[in-house]
């Protein structure tokens, strides 16, 4: 009698063919192109840029941009406006910060033809022929083009966040005045409030403002002509900012128009007793990854009236570590022992309009994080 022995194979193959992971074509403006890669070269920012323009050529973005400028140079001795826009992309998203890194795209000579260019054009003419665009024509240039690409994704239901932030400036900028600059105090500065599309992280607008106009209550104008433009079919069913959109003017104004609202509120001294009366009460609600909530009621100084407070707390039970920076030139470490009978708290304070069914304590945790992220960076 004989025996029949068969291997056992304990991973079986899949049914899926062999990819190749080095290689793809992409369809440019300068034809199909074959691409591969090289896993012991340095990554450059244009690496993925030939996907980029595949996409800009197959949805008409580039050309229907190009196309649609309000730009018109009749000298001969003049760059097309296509080589020109196309410089300032490539530009942008080599992470230029400044018009005199755009010499540096002079030694490309792959990426401009696949973008349909015939060449790079100077910093210098990037300047002329900006400003001869104007900010008449240029800002609805633009907001159309921004508008084509986001209207769709304002069908269902998002979430408005709002950041501001300041830039330090060096050199002569128009707008550099000294203001809040917490990184390079006195040195002349922009306000950046920014309005963006959570999630996607998609910004649909921008208003630089001057240095000494970094409060908040410089940009509410922009915020609501924002949404005056996206009009009551596109409009946001949330608006959520960090501790300074938390401010009256914001706030009545959103009610008004019933809108709901999420802000962060800063740690003021009502707000602290607030915090300090609940810490006493044990009818606190699990908010998710370790925060516990609680709800109150509200009416600070400048506001016009009671309004629904969300106060967050969570327990560090890990050790931790106090650095002291009184002197620049030391930085001075000190650790915190934690004993038994002691507990460390980290805590915030929100402000919302909405009611208790419309928003569960475990999204607050996660706006409020999401919040505070943006607040750090």
């Amino acid at each position: 009698m004989e025996t029949q022995e068969r291997a056992i194979i304990t991973h079986p193959a899949g049914e899926q063919p062999t990819v190749e992971v080095h290689a793809a074509l992409a369809d440019t403006f300068a034809g199909r192109i074959h691409i591969e890669w090289d896993a012991t070269a340095p990554v450059t920012p244009f690496g993925q840029l030939p996907f980029f323009i595949d996409y800009l050529k197959q949805a008409g973005l580039f050309d229907a941009w190009v196309a649609d400028c309000p730009l018109s140079l009749t000298s001969p001795n003049a760059p097309s406006k296509r080589d020109l826009l196309g410089t300032v992309m490539l530009s942008v998203l080599a992470g230029h910060r400044r018009y005199a890194h755009i010499t540096t795209l002079r030694c490309d000579a792959v990426n401009p033809p696949l973008l349909g260019m015939r060449k790079v054009v100077s910093e210098d003419s990037v300047r002329r022929g900006l400003a001869r665009i104007g900010e008449a024509k240029g800002l609805p240039w633009l907001q159309n083009h921004l508008d084509y690409c986001t209207t769709p994704l304002l069908g269902e239901p998002w979430v408005l966040d709002m950041d501001s932030t300041v830039k330090t400036l060096y050199g002569h900028q128009e707008g550099a005045e000294v203001g809040y600059n917490p990184h390079k105090p006195g040195r002349p500065s922009h306000a950046y409030h920014t309005y963006m599309l959570s999630s996607l992280r998609l910004v649909l607008r921008v208003d630089v403002l001057p240095g000494d106009q970094y409060n908040v209550a410089h940009a509410t104008d922009g915020l609501w002509t924002l949404l005056d433009h996206l009009g009551p079919s596109r409009r946001p069913a949330l608006l959520r900012g960090d501790k300074s959109w938390g401010i009256e003017r914001v706030m009545a104004r959103a009610e008004q128009t019933d809108l709901p609202y999420l802000f962060r509120l800063r740690m003021t001294a009502n707000v602290k007793r607030s915090l300090e009366r609940a810490m006493r009460q044990s009818d606190w609600a699990d908010a998710g990854q370790g925060w516990q909530g609680k709800e109150t009621s509200l009416r600070l100084g400048g506001w016009s009236c009671h309004r629904r407070i969300i106060l967050l707390r969570r327990k560090l039970a890990r050790d931790l570590a106090i650095t002291e920076h009184a002197n620049p030139a030391q930085l001075r470490l000190g650790f915190a022992e934690v004993g038994p009978d002691k507990s460390v708290w980290e805590y915030a304070a929100l402000v919302t309009s909405l009611d208790s069914e419309m928003l569960t304590l475990g999204q607050l945790y996660r706006d409020r994080a999401d919040a505070e992220m943006r607040s750090m960076n």
